[in-house]
């Protein structure tokens, strides 16, 4: 019965093996597998060096924003660092959300009225 079990066993941790390399060779054909391979592994923002026990830490940017421009030369991309790929991506929005507001324009009654600091100068003259 061990012989049987163990055939088994190695039927099975071929497969699991066979399963792994495929997951790898897809993993490598993905922009980010194409990436990391392309460049050195240090964050393009603060230059913290990355290895195989921290790889997952480092992403790949696409600095026009657009996750589906893939040119197989890579000058879509940039790895970053988590901590940078969150700054450069909360920056984008910032500046989105600003030239939005900047584009439409407010009329005379959206704008605040009241200045709470109106009578200060008044105020402080006074009491002298």
């Amino acid at each position: 019965m061990s012989i049987k079990k163990t055939a088994l066993d190695k039927n099975k941790l071929d497969q699991i093996v066979s399963a792994a390399r495929r997951n790898q060779e897809e993993r490598e054909q993905s922009y980010r597998g194409q990436a990391l391979k392309m460049y050195p592994w240090v964050c393009g923002r603060c230059t913290r060096e990355f290895t195989h026990k921290n790889l997952a830490e480092l992403t790949v940017h696409h600095r026009n924003h657009n996750h589906d421009d893939n040119p197989p030369d890579g000058k879509n991309w940039e790895l970053l660092c988590l901590y940078c790929h969150d700054n450069e991506h909360a920056r984008y929005e910032e500046m989105r959300f600003n030239s939005i507001q900047k584009a439409s324009k407010m009329s005379l009654s959206d704008k605040a009225t009241h200045n709470p600091f109106a009578d200060l100068k008044s105020l402080l003259d006074n009491k002298k």
